[in-house]
């Protein structure tokens, strides 16, 4: 009966609904989110159907037959679609199995040429008898639905559109996730401002909350202190010496200045310069080696909702000291709406140590790490294992640790330019890929190779051509894996499987072996 399925599924944000939130949240004083604000909007709406429908039917009747009804009565019948009737007639029933009652004459509003005849004072049991006789609980009976309900079944589609409509509104700001009036803005000057970059760098840059800073400042007068929060928020986002860091739901406020160089700006090793190939040349085969490899900057769609995942640490990130944001571990580390940087600790899960660490979500990148693989000795093609933590802001990174044995691996060494690869011994503690793993020793050599490489603006495929027959020294066969070489060409350049794969595949000069093997092809 309620029509509040269809408004619901066809939700449209209307005039009304912005002028009831705003009227609300000038009364209140206290910012609210877009999802509670939606909450707020459904209830209202609930109401005024309720309203609606008892002003509607107001002064009608439910019918009940053992009830005594007159000429003149407007009577509601929920059993016949909820339609309503004016009684017209009454007259004395006649049926013995029924002892005395009445028999009413009723025209239906809907159709005043049809009239019908219904019990009326009925002594006999009747199922009709245990009917509520309040109007409006009859009317919405089981149809009735809560804001939580609709919530449930039509959220994001109504938060989406609440929140696109109220972006478009110049008199409600929106800051820290949460709406308020612009005319409940504190006004703040430079002063405050100067204190607060004062207390933050007495806090070593930060994070601090919000209501942490405004006490230490002495406060922003007597308002509420939600009101002082939102307007100071406010303030600091427009202020570009303070960058908001806290996780979503969460307001920390750190000093840009003071936040780390690498997340201020991509890391030269992680910068990323994207190669256009041909998706379609990638086999099926290859895209599950794609997707086994789950490098960060490939395009897979894969959501994990687990509570872990593992992550095989390339080059780039291993010299950084970053964890890349990859499908498997990307949903376990916070997100926020604007900020470019999220600080987070990060736990050590071998002796709950607590690191620094800063989420870069647009770049696909955590860091902080560098104090952790060098302690427990991470090699590159190391595997991380990355668990969600108890609170937002807080990350736990492990791995499979083992009494340090000597192991064989492949050791990269440059001469005159040129990348070469031995087998040799290395004191191994974590558990690693063993086609991903790799050794470095001289890294002053390999930068001054890597900058070479650079200058000259060598392209993949010549990099490939580099890469293979070194590799394929190593093995009787002179093949290399893929997982090899991708690791082996993210020391020289950033480059994620895609590339590497479509190069292979559409460059004569290289030829699969079976087994995502490559080789220089002889011909």
């Amino acid at each position: 009966m309620l029509p509040s399925q269809h408004w619901a599924s066809n939700f449209k944000v209307e005039a009304e609904d912005i002028e009831f939130i705003s009227n609300m949240l000038l009364e209140k004083e206290t910012p609210l989110s877009t999802e509670e604000l939606a909450t707020k909007i459904v209830e209202n709406r609930l109401q005024q159907e309720v309203a609606a429908l008892e002003e509607r039917y107001a002064g009608t009747t439910i019918y009940n037959p053992a009830q005594i009804h007159n000429t003149g009565q407007r009577l509601l019948f929920p059993n016949l679609d909820y339609q309503t009737a004016v009684i017209t007639d009454k007259r004395v029933g006649q049926n013995d199995e029924y002892g005395e009652f009445n028999v009413i004459q009723v025209t239906f509003d809907d159709d005043e040429e049809i009239s019908r005849e219904f019990a009326s004072e009925l002594q006999v049991d009747h199922v009709l008898n245990l009917l509520d006789d309040d109007t409006s609980n009859a009317l919405l009976g089981d149809n009735q639905v809560s804001a939580e309900q609709i919530l449930e079944e039509f959220g994001d589609i109504i938060i989406k559109k609440i929140n696109d409509r109220l972006r478009q509104n110049d008199d409600l700001v929106h800051v820290a996730r949460k709406w308020f009036p612009r005319d409940l803005i504190i006004e703040t000057n430079e002063g405050h401002h100067h204190l607060a970059e004062a207390i933050l760098d007495m806090n070593f840059g930060g994070p601090l909350a919000t209501e942490t800073i405004i006490k230490e400042i002495g406060g922003l007068g007597d308002n509420p202190m939600s009101l002082q929060v939102s307007s100071f928020n406010y303030a600091l986002n427009r202020d570009q010496r303070f960058e908001e860091v806290g996780p979503s739901g969460e307001v920390m406020w750190y000093l840009s200045r003071m936040a780390p160089a690498e997340v201020q700006n991509v890391p030269e090793n992680l910068v990323h310069a994207p190669i256009d190939y041909d998706r379609d040349l990638l086999s099926d085969n290859m895209l599950n080696m794609e997707a086994e490899i789950d490098d960060e900057l490939s395009p897979i769609d894969i959501e994990y909702t687990a509570d872990q995942g593992r992550i095989t640490i390339v080059y780039p990130h291993r010299r950084v000291g970053s964890l890349p944001l990859t499908t498997q571990v990307r949903h376990l580390f916070p997100t926020s709406e604007k900020t470019s940087m999220i600080w987070i600790n990060l736990i050590d899960g071998q002796d709950d140590e607590v690191y620094e660490g800063w989420v870069v979500p647009e770049e696909n990148y955590v860091f902080g790490l560098s104090k952790f693989y060098a302690k427990h000795g991470i090699p590159i093609g190391g595997h991380i294992i990355v668990k969600r933590g108890d609170k937002p802001d807080e990350v736990i990174i492990d791995f499979e640790a083992y009494r340090p044995r000597t192991e064989w691996i492949r050791l990269i060494t440059f001469k005159d330019n040129n990348i070469h690869f031995e087998n040799d011994k290395r004191a191994i503690g974590a558990d690693y890929d063993d086609l991903m793993i790799l050794g470095i020793d001289d890294l002053e050599a390999l930068d001054e190779s890597v900058k070479n490489i650079h200058k000259q603006r060598r392209s993949l495929a010549s990099l490939l051509h580099m890469v293979i027959p070194a590799l394929g020294k190593l093995t009787p066969q002179g093949t290399a894996h893929i997982k090899t070489i991708y690791s082996a060409i993210n020391v020289l350049r950033r480059c994620p499987p895609g590339p590497i794969l479509a190069t292979l595949e559409a460059n004569p000069d290289f030829e699969n072996m079976g087994g995502h093997y490559w080789q220089l092809s002889e011909s």
